[in-house]
């Protein structure tokens, strides 16, 4: 199996899904944002506070890019990247390259209702931005990113990873 590029607002469980999928297919899993922040040696929050959304946004890119480079060999592996991993096309494109890439979708409400922690989890948010601006912004950007999309709202996390592994299994089937 190649890899999985789980995509989605901060919340949708990108993360946790990802860890659990990668030990039921006996994968390994790999998270974007710890990436980040062992290169940076910063949290994700003090990284935009301290450069900025922009600045953030290019280290996410360079983040990403470097997979499967020889240095960041990645095969076989889930890889979680963060919300924002759709804000630059060679993100973009360089999952599509990868691997399989899986839109977690939930509604702004199911999103908002999942972040209790919104000024310090790490979101690229600009000055003046809320939430819903990200997700107007962002939602379809996941769409065209993604080559496979799984509803995942009102789900548990059993059922969100059962979801993802049927939607894959269905993808691998021939037309």
């Amino acid at each position: 199996m190649d890899n999985i590029i789980l995509i989605g607002m901060p919340g949708s469980g990108k993360s946790t899904v990802g860890v659990v999928l990668a030990k039921a297919l006996g994968l390994r899993f790999l998270d974007v944002d710890l990436l980040i922040q062992e290169r940076e040696g910063a949290l994700l929050q003090q990284l935009i506070d301290s450069r900025g959304v922009e600045r953030f946004l290019d280290l996410e890119r360079d983040a990403i890019c470097s997979l499967g480079c020889p240095d960041t060999a990645c095969r076989d592996t889930v890889i979680a990247p963060g919300g924002s991993c759709v804000c630059r096309e060679e993100s973009i494109a360089h999952m599509r390259r990868l691997g399989t890439v899986v839109y977690l979708k939930l509604s702004l409400e199911e999103v908002a209702g999942r972040i209790y922690n919104l000024a310090s989890r790490g979101i690229a948010l600009s000055p003046g931005q809320t939430l819903a601006d990200v997700y107007q912004y962002r939602a379809p950007l996941y769409e065209r990113c993604a080559h496979i999309t799984v509803p995942c709202g009102g789900q548990s996390l059993a059922g969100t990873v059962d979801s993802v592994k049927r939607a894959l299994a269905r993808s691998a089937e021939p037309s």
